[in-house]
């Protein structure tokens, strides 16, 4: 488990570099495709929150409104805003130290399998964790094709 929360702190950290364009830059949608770069930055959030707490039972650690913003299926609606921005990339790393503060507590006693939207079963917080670095990493791929237009 440490090796893979490794990789997970280590996605996030790459992740934190793209905070070095402009608000304009990372609110781009360039042609042919559908987010930007700051979408996925809040998807990703979103996305480890509801594998790791929802599919657990637990309450999320992000509002509702954050949720349906960045959910699957979502697209970016308007401009992401500065503030919105800095709180994205305040999860993106506080989140780390509270789950695994919440895997040494205990707290993950229960989880409810599902198959993902790409077809992967999950049936426990293992793979929910295995799985989140696997969408991660997606992710990281699908912003390095839009970093060559922004």
């Amino acid at each position: 488990m440490e090796a893979t929360l490794k990789i997970w702190e280590t996605n996030r950290n790459n992740y934190l570099k793209h905070f070095n364009y402009s608000l304009e830059q990372l609110n781009h949608i360039p042609q042919g495709f559908s987010n930007n770069l700051i979408w996925n930055l809040g998807h990703i959030v979103a996305i480890q929150q509801r594998l790791l707490y929802r599919g657990s039972g637990l309450p999320m650690n992000i509002s509702d409104e954050f949720f349906e913003t960045y959910k699957p299926g979502s697209k970016p609606t308007g401009k992401t805003t500065q503030a919105e921005a800095d709180e994205i990339k305040t999860l993106l790393t506080s989140m780390i130290d509270v789950t695994k503060r919440d895997l040494a507590a205990g707290k993950f006693t229960n989880y409810t399998a599902f198959t993902s939207l790409t077809g992967f079963h999950i049936g426990n917080l293992n793979d929910a964790i295995q799985f989140n670095n696997y969408h991660e990493a997606m992710h990281l791929g699908f912003m390095a094709n839009i970093r060559k237009f922004v």
